[in-house]
């Protein structure tokens, strides 16, 4: 029994710690920030005010997380962002195909646990720091759950607070609102009548119970109902993210009338629910039942912190480049009225731009406070290109940027800013390109890789000569093309099969993009119109083009639903059907036309459809295109880009396997793998659901060995893009053999890279 007399008062409990780095904020750009650095050695505290991770990602706001592949519906292909945060997606693909937000918050929590190197504090609130000159020493945060103070100092601190706490409270220069047209010349500055900040949201979700369910409102919900423009929008199949434009705040203070926000949001979600309950107009909403309303809005927007380098609309759109390019981005430029549900006006502004686009590392740190590190969506932007950076599977590609640079700072160091000086900056960018970050235009060039040593050799390479027909015709009720990658020189002649249901005349054309590394088929190279008899036939296409540089070309068809065309099962890595179709979701209405005043470019969009849709077009090619060869293994780009930059094995090949051999014997100590998990799939983290759990390209299943045939690895039940093997005993050996199975009998075997070393790398 513990007893205390009166006293005239008390202290809080208080604990002083330190590490490497502090990063405040617990959002998918704090975690990723936090594991990146903790795996490259250096000691970090994550501190953040919410009982879990993952920020408007987790259980209690439940947004999907979302980047530059935009749900499969602009022309970013292969743009799902890698390393921490594809690690995380594929997991929760993997474990939760169902979209539960709960098993999310489970494997954020699992992630950040299982590294030694964190130290996390959950439901502790950041509220004072402390300063010398220019540098934040410390910070103070307080947890409710345990009555305790903690100080937290270290040399460097990350903002991934989302509201910017620690960049607010040290002074650091920041905007909240949106520039004048002038400031940047950018066309989507919006009017004072569209407003200047985007709104919070609050969602709800719900289930049916199988027998009827009654629902009372609350005195507070909305009674009136067509306060809200779009109310007849309202589905009672609907509810979570789906219902992202039940938005609100965009006319307050984002940041001090959060609360007031929260309470006119839970009055609109309450009403909605008792519209959908109670007005008759949804007798399929008999069973259903309120299962779950957010009690914490997920934020947008309120401020943006400057850095040496503001990025802007022209940055997009233009896809400016940047030396100092550490990341990427692509979801469109999405901005939202500020009177949210109660506007008249659609719910988002979205325009997008060819491609991905870069952002450069001096957006992530502070202009005036020297050891601050800027992460997620406080990074330093204008309003308009915020549009495209705030979303999460970009802000956690940001984190890790961060958390590379700040390993970086401590092992040279130095302060944020001086990365920019000597070879820093390539250190920066090599090392995020060896932990899964691709960055545009930066090729992987390691001098310690044995593997770019070595006489590489493989049991079989594919050979691509297009595809044969399954037993599979679909009509041309879309504009459709077979996307694929081919040699310079001289194009094959493509054959196809196509089924003409009465006679008709088929219009097939070949483009291309303008720009190196974009998907958008801006560029006709050739147009032909073939008459077509009746019934099945091999039609042979030769456009008589030749390719100054090995590239993706689409072989495109137009629609006429007098025809079909064949497909086939067989799938390959860097080869997709896309599709002229519309993704209202994003704003795709198969083609961009925006006004000429937005400083936007027009364009067709061109997309996959997702599995089990998406089958190839069967188009067999007169000569085969060598775009597969184990080379591409050491060509310092893991996904496909302007080629696959893989090995693909022939599918008839029993028993794939890849050979590395050198002149004398090699110590191996780790050994680096990375597979194909599909980077054109956006991996969706709730509501949408997969078909499938582990994607259809990643070799699950294969062996290691040494030149004396002992098996010195095996993996059985692999989903990951990146297997990492860190030998107990390093191996001295000649030779390394890599045996791999096909992953399924429609889909070749596949690696991007393989690098091994003689000591452990981080």
């Amino acid at each position: 029994m513990r007893t205390e007399q009166a006293s005239a008062k008390r202290d809080l409990n208080k604990i002083n710690l330190s590490a490497d780095l502090v990063v405040a904020g617990g959002g998918l750009s704090g975690v990723c920030a936090a594991i990146t650095a903790a795996r490259q050695g250096i000691k970090v505290l994550l501190v953040q005010d919410r009982p879990v991770l993952g920020g408007n990602a987790s259980s209690e706001v439940r947004l999907w997380i979302l980047g530059a592949t935009s749900h499969m519906g602009n022309n970013n292909r292969w743009a799902r962002e890698g390393g921490v945060i594809d690690e995380i997606l594929i997991e929760n693909t993997y474990r939760n195909p169902e979209g539960n937000p709960m098993i999310l918050d489970m494997i954020l929590l699992d992630k950040v646990t299982q590294e030694d190197n964190i130290q996390l504090l959950l439901n502790t609130a950041v509220f004072e720091i402390y300063k010398k000159d220019d540098k934040i020493e410390s910070i103070t945060a307080f947890c409710s759950q345990n009555s305790t103070m903690y100080a937290l100092a270290a040399p460097l601190f990350c903002d991934a607070t989302g509201d910017g706490i620690l960049g607010f409270l040290s002074g650091a220069a920041f905007r909240m609102g949106a520039e004048s047209k002038e400031e940047f010349d950018e066309g989507m500055a919006p009017t004072a009548a569209y407003g200047e900040l985007l709104g919070h949201s609050l969602y709800f979700y719900s289930k049916d119970t199988g027998k009827p369910v009654k629902f009372a409102p609350p005195s507070f919900a909305l009674s009136d109902i067509t306060e809200i423009p779009r109310f007849k929008q309202f589905r009672a199949n609907e509810f979570g993210c789906k219902l992202w434009w039940v938005e609100y705040g965009g006319r307050l203070d984002t940041v001090h009338d959060t609360e007031k926000i929260k309470w006119e949001l839970w009055k609109v979600v309450y009403g909605i629910w008792n519209h959908i309950k109670n007005s008759g107009d949804f007798p399929e909403a008999e069973n259903l039942t309120l299962e779950w309303v957010g009690t914490i809005p997920g934020k947008r927007e309120s401020r943006r912190f400057e850095g040496d380098y503001m990025l802007s609309q022209k940055d997009l759109i233009e896809q400016r480049h940047h030396e100092d390019a550490v990341a990427f981005g692509g979801w469109s430029i999405d901005l939202h009225p500020a009177d949210g549900v109660y506007s008249e006006r659609p719910g988002c502004n979205q325009w997008h731009s060819k491609g991905i686009f870069e952002i450069p590392y001096r957006t992530l740190y502070s202009k005036n406070i020297s050891n601050l590190f800027l992460a997620g969506r406080i990074i330093s932007v204008s309003h308009v290109a915020f549009g495209a950076t705030r979303v999460m599977a970009t802000c956690a590609y940001i984190g890790q940027a961060v958390g590379m640079a700040a390993a970086i700072c401590k092992s040279e160091k130095l302060l944020p800013r001086e990365i920019l000086s000597g070879d820093y900056l390539q250190k920066l960018q090599q090392k995020l390109s060896l932990s899964g970050q691709y960055i545009p235009g930066v090729k992987i060039a390691d001098q310690s890789d044995l593997i770019a040593r070595s006489c590489i050799s493989a049991s079989s390479t594919l050979a691509f000569k297009g595809f044969e027909r399954s037993d599979l015709w679909k009509t041309l009720t879309l504009p459709s093309a077979q996307l694929l990658p081919i040699v310079k020189g001289e194009l094959p002649v493509f054959n196809v099969e196509v089924n003409a249901l009465k006679a008709s005349t088929l219009k097939v054309g070949l483009r291309t993009t303008q720009r190196k590394g974009n998907f958008t088929p801006d560029v006709i190279l050739a147009t032909q119109e073939i008459e077509i008899p009746a019934g099945v036939q091999t039609i042979s296409i030769d456009f008589k083009v030749s390719l100054a540089e090995t590239a993706y070309v689409f072989v495109v068809f137009e629609a006429n639903e007098d025809l079909q065309l064949g497909f086939t099962k067989d799938r390959v890595t860097g080869v997709l059907s896309v599709f002229n179709s519309i993704n209202k979701a994003v704003s795709n209405n198969g083609k961009q036309i925006p006004p000429a005043e937005a400083g936007v470019d027009e364009f067709e969009f061109w997309c996959p459809q997702r599995r089990p849709q998406g089958q190839n077009i069967a188009i067999s090619l007169s000569s085969a295109q060598a775009v597969f060869e184990s080379s591409n293994l050491i060509n310092g780009t893991d996904r496909p880009v302007s080629q696959p930059n893989a090995w693909v094995a022939d599918l008839k090949d029993p028993s794939p396997a890849l050979n590395f051999e050198w002149d004398g014997t090699q110590k191996i100590k780790q050994l680096d793998l990375w597979f194909d998990a599909d980077f054109d799939h956006p991996m969706e983290s709730v509501l949408m659901g997969h078909p499938e759990t582990i994607m259809p390209f990643c070799i699950i299943n294969y062996v290691v060995k040494d030149d004396t045939g002992k098996v010195v690895f095996a993996k059985v039940d692999n989903y990951q893009t990146h297997n990492r093997i860190i030998f107990a005993e390093a191996i001295n050996t000649t030779k390394l053999t890599i045996e791999v199975k096909h992953p399924t009998e429609f889909v070749p075997a596949c690696i991007f890279a393989v690098r091994c070393y003689s000591e452990i790398k981080r």
